[in-house]
């Protein structure tokens, strides 16, 4: 097969997104290079230097030829530590200066969490590495994976991994298999490092047997007990993917053909885990249910709605898709914790749109070809999710504001089925269905859920943070015409024009959240010049042909007879003549 033959990255990223939670991370140095912590190389470097300095010696060119004609032999890091400090204790202290960062470090980003760090982090938050093992002493991968919300198991001794929680329980397994650098027990000498203790072996064993492996960062020379636990693994159920930036050692050659790992060469640690996690969010995002599940599971709303005696399984079969979403939208990868930006935003809108999808396309279906019965169901289904998106409200603002996405799409989804069929009545009913809230007092969904009066729709520059809608002026109401417009053949049919069809739907919701004004009130502000009362206003706000198509209708007897009977306006006809009053105002000034 040559179809991926030179794409390393694409095919770790398939078996890391075919297989979550199999594939460990093994880190070396490497890893941390990019934060400014020194390799042993560079430390074996540096204490030479200071060692050479301390004894009057004048700075050299080249250190290591130095030491090697001083000393008639390489330079050796554990040879030069065990000289340096005969303790543990002491070890741990000529360290610590090289791994723990100053104000100056903290101040210049210096020994801080790379963004290899945080793109593992992200893997690990949702739900694709579990394990990571890592020879480093520092404390970075610990920390990314703090701030990306996940509380590691963190194995540095023996002990610790006594009373740890169990690998299979744990959301992240960290093994440090060297040590802490805070911790006097760190193993780095050659002595040290020539067996681990039984414990490790034990898990290491599991490890290299149970799970894939993803290499960065490690030489493979100089830790023999690893290497050890590697050649003596017996399973090869999943592949070995070993990164390096030039050619392999002697010693990772031997550990390559044993394992039959797949080597390919990288620019650096930060660009091939960024780009890894990239890939798999990629695949994330396209994942949908199967188109063939998609349309079972739309055939049965439809044969549920045809008979009244499915109505207990229609009932079943919206219980089932509310607690899907309910369940789902809890997963890692919402976690409120995670930090903002722009990527992860539209990755997280395009998350929740994957997972809505199935039950929207339903929603639609009632919409369009209830009888009124599925609206109680509707109902309970919208103040669901809306009750739990305010259930969470610890951490990154935006990503608590986002779990209201789910019901917006649903709201809308079944709006536009109500609207497609002109169920003016259940439409109004709907659009005015009062939400349990305990911010303050119970508003409607057209309050909560529509537009500018959702929390997050107000904020139109976050909204053109998705990708073509720099520029627009309605950037919610326009990705959600996307939306929509991407899941319709479900339930609206041929139509000969879809976007004036949203833009009704969007008018009705603007209207239903209009009427709350009283009579009076707008009357006495109909006199002035500005618009009368604040309101949501989609598209049609600036889109002047479908605004004045849209206008002309609704001022049209027929059509203003059925929205005055169905509620809206509160059953006032000057009301209507108000709302399109203001409209029309408001319209003048999105133009502008």
């Amino acid at each position: 097969m040559t179809f991926l033959k030179d794409d390393a990255l694409t095919q770790i990223a398939f078996s890391v997104f075919e297989n979550k939670g199999v594939y460990a991370v093994l880190l070396g140095s490497g890893m941390s290079r990019s934060a400014d912590i020194p390799t042993g190389w560079e430390i074996t470097i540096d204490l030479i230097r200071r060692v050479a300095a301390a004894r009057d010696v004048p700075p050299q060119p080249d250190w290591a030829q130095w030491y090697r004609d001083e000393v008639g032999e390489e330079p050796n890091y554990s040879r030069l530590l065990e000289a340096l400090a005969t303790s543990p204790e002491e070890r741990r202290s000529i360290l610590h200066s090289y791994i723990e960062p100053t104000a100056d470090d903290r101040e210049q980003g210096r020994k801080l969490p790379t963004v290899a760090h945080q793109a593992i982090a992200k893997l690990v938050a949702a739900g694709y590495v579990r394990v990571i093992l890592t020879t480093n002493f520092d404390r970075l991968m610990e920390n990314a994976l703090r701030e990306a919300g996940v509380e590691p198991t963190i194995v540095s001794s023996v002990d610790s991994m006594s009373g740890a929680e169990p690998l299979t329980h744990s959301q992240c397994y960290l093994v440090k298999l060297h040590g802490d650098y805070k911790d006097s027990r760190i193993l780095n000498t050659d002595q040290e490092l020539e067996a681990y203790p039984r414990e490790y072996d034990l898990l290491l064993d599991r490890v290299f047997d149970e799970h894939g492996l993803i290499v960065c960062g490690w030489s493979g020379d100089w830790d023999h007990a690893l290497r050890s636990a590697m050649l003596r693994a017996p399973s090869r159920r999943y592949s070995v993917f070993w990164a390096t930036r030039g050619s392999i050692s002697e010693s990772a050659t031997q550990l390559v053909e044993q394992r039959r790992a797949r080597t390919f060469q990288i620019i650096g640690a930060d660009e091939f885990f960024v780009s890894l996690q990239r890939s798999v969010d990629t695949l994330e995002q396209t994942r949908r249910k199967r188109p063939e599940s998609l349309e079972l599971l739309v055939a049965s709303a439809k044969k549920y709605l045809a008979k009244p005696e499915f109505r207990i399984s229609l009932d079943d079969l919206v219980t089932g898709e509310t607690e899907s979403l309910l369940s789902s939208s809890d997963a890692p990868e919402f976690a409120l914790e995670r930090p903002w930006d722009e990527a992860s935003f539209r990755l997280t809108v395009g998350r929740y749109e994957g997972l809505v999808e199935p039950f929207a396309r339903v929603a639609g279906v009632l919409g369009r070809w209830g009888d009124g019965s599925e609206l109680p169901m509707m109902q309970e289904a919208v103040r669901a999710l809306h009750h739990s998106a305010y259930q969470q409200r610890n951490g990154v603002v935006v990503w608590a504001q986002l779990r209201a996405y789910p019901a917006v799409l649903l709201m809308t989804a079944y709006g536009i089925g109500l609207t497609r069929a002109e169920r003016w009545r259940a439409l109004h009913t709907f659009m005015t269905t009062t939400l349990a809230s305990d911010r303050d007092d119970a508003k409607s969904i057209v309050s909560e859920l529509f537009l500018w009066a959702w929390d997050l729709g107000q904020d139109k520059v976050l909204w053109q943070k998705l990708e073509g809608l720099e520029n627009h002026k309605t950037p919610l109401s326009d990705h959600l015409l996307q939306v929509m417009n991407s899941w319709k053949s479900s339930f609206v049919g041929t139509v000969p024009d879809f976007e004036l069809l949203y833009e009704r739907f969007e008018s009705l919701a603007s209207l239903a959240h209009f009427e709350r004004n009283s009579e009076e009130s707008l009357e006495e502000a109909v006199k002035g010049q500005e618009h009368l009362a604040w309101m949501p206003v989609g598209r049609s706000g600036w889109h002047s042909q479908n605004c004045l198509k849209l206008i002309r209708e609704f001022e049209s007897e027929p059509r203003e007879l059925e929205l005055v009977s169905s509620g809206f306006a509160s059953g006032s006809r000057r009301k209507l003549k108000l709302y399109l009053i203001n409209l029309q105002r408001l319209a003048s000034r999105m133009r502008w």
